[in-house]
């Protein structure tokens, strides 16, 4: 499953995946005559994102009006993190379709690069660059013909500090060639690059980078997913780049800009600790400036960045943080304003759920204790695999989770916990920013492993 998560970064920068899934809501498929730059009309709400579901599951709730009217009305990027190569084409393809048939355009993060995140917080990904082109060419063929806007590998060019020369390099062919592949797919395919943010690197710098990973074959480049920089810093950050890359041969690249979360008061890096957080401007393709193709809630507003809670959890607090006192969304806001009251229809369910919200394989426990559930994805000769602990009706400070392998099965990497043996029996336990979970909340961790890693089963012990 999908880890998310922040990294704390050069001027309070921090990075971000989210979760896979499937279904959606929608966007207008015309291209061209925008009010900004080359793109428009409506983009795709998602109806079973993980702050859908929260609202339809607690309409009682005190904060829920306010994060239905002004977070879960709005259209969110679907995060595709998973290295599920088996089974990514028929994700895309699912969420696309649905996208596709309310005429409405999807927008996708791609967070799947090869030591994404430098090890950090969101590590993961593809086990080697062969592996990702391959995960890489499964998911453009599932994304049809019509248009769609990539958020391909935040992070991936403003981050470089884990690589050597030749990793940097292979990282820039490796991008260069997923953008290439995802365009021969659905030359409709809108890509975007890691432009980073305005308080990280140099406009120059970042314009190199560009550069080497091939942007001359997309369509531009992304900023803010990383930060809560302010809109308008924003727009002068990418008007530096384009100035750059145009001096550099390489003219006509536009620029997106996250706008989920710059509302408020700059400062501390992370949102799950900063209360003066405030969702920006609303998303939208019609931004008013040439240069900008739209204002996009890629980091999903209401998911942690990994400080006072797990990386990439929805947290109904910082929601409402986020939501209460903003203005209400434009009466012309793309395209429902209430999400379902109910669970999404039957006809349109996630292929596989978000790993912060996968119950547990057995009820959470009573008392001060914990439960644990393993998700695998296989793939020819390994696997990787999300499990996800449960506090019972007590919080719970500290936790250890025993993995039971299958015969053959090794681990041979960990994140979000510490890992003891690497075969049979192996023991996890956490690390110093997730060993607390509130009662009846979730935590998770991942692995990566060779040999099969499905039949795999898991104890929890709290403390």
């Amino acid at each position: 499953m999908a880890i998310l998560s922040p990294r704390r970064r050069r001027s309070a920068a921090i990075s971000v995946a989210a979760i896979a899934g499937t279904a959606a809501a929608g966007v207008c498929l015309a291209v061209g005559g925008a009010s900004a730059g080359t793109v428009s009309g409506s983009l795709y709400r998602d109806p079973s994102s993980a702050v859908v579901r929260w609202v339809a599951a607690n309409p009682g709730d005190s904060r829920a009006a306010v994060i239905r009217d002004k977070i879960a009305s709005q259209p969110q990027a679907r995060w595709f993190a998973n290295f599920n190569p088996s089974t990514v084409q028929s994700e895309v393809s699912g969420f696309i379709g649905a996208a596709n048939a309310a005429q409405q355009i999807p927008v996708l993060s791609v967070y799947e690069i090869t030591n994404r995140d430098c090890g950090g917080a969101s590590a993961g990904g593809a086990p080697d660059l062969n592996q990702y082109q391959t995960w890489v060419s499964n998911f453009a063929r599932g994304l049809g013909n019509q248009t769609v806007m990539i958020i391909l590998e935040t992070d991936s060019l403003a981050l470089q500090t884990c690589l050597s020369g030749g990793e940097i390099s292979a990282r820039n062919q490796a991008l260069t060639t997923a953008t290439q592949t995802i365009k021969s797919a659905n030359p409709n395919a809108k890509v975007y690059l890691d432009g980073g943010h305005s308080t990280w690197n140099s406009a120059g710098e970042q314009a190199n980078r560009l550069r080497a990973a091939g942007v001359q074959y997309a369509d531009g480049f992304f900023t803010n997913v990383s930060n809560f920089n302010s809109t308008s810093g924003e727009a002068n950050f990418g008007r530096a780049i384009i100035s750059a890359l145009a001096g550099m041969g390489i003219p006509g690249k536009r620029q997106v800009i996250d706008t989920s979360r710059n509302g408020g008061a700059s400062g501390d890096w992370c949102a799950d600790d900063n209360t003066d957080r405030r969702i920006g401007l609303y998303p939208t393709t019609s931004t008013g400036d040439g240069n900008i193709d739209a204002y996009l809630w890629v980091k999903p507003p209401g998911e942690a960045d990994g400080c006072r809670y797990t990386a990439g959890s929805f947290q109904p607090d910082l929601a409402y943080s986020l939501a209460n006192g903003a203005p209400n969304p434009p009466t012309t806001a793309p395209p429902t304003t209430t999400p379902p009251t109910t669970a999404p229809p039957t006809t349109t369910p996630p292929t596989t759920a978000p790993p912060t919200t996968v119950p547990p394989t057995t009820p959470p426990p009573t008392g001060n204790g914990c439960s644990a559930s393993v998700a695998v994805n296989q793939w020819s000769g390994g696997f990787t695999a999300t499990v996800t602990v449960t506090a019972g009706s007590a919080d719970i400070n500290g936790w250890t989770v025993t993995i039971t392998l299958p015969g053959g099965a090794a681990v041979t990497g960990a994140w979000n916990a510490q890992a003891s043996g690497t075969s049979g029996t192996v023991r996890f336990t956490n690390v110093s920013y997730n060993g607390r979970v509130g009662a009846r909340q979730s935590t998770n961790f991942g692995f990566q492993g060779t040999g099969t890693g499905p039949g795999a089963t898991a104890t929890c012990a709290a403390g």
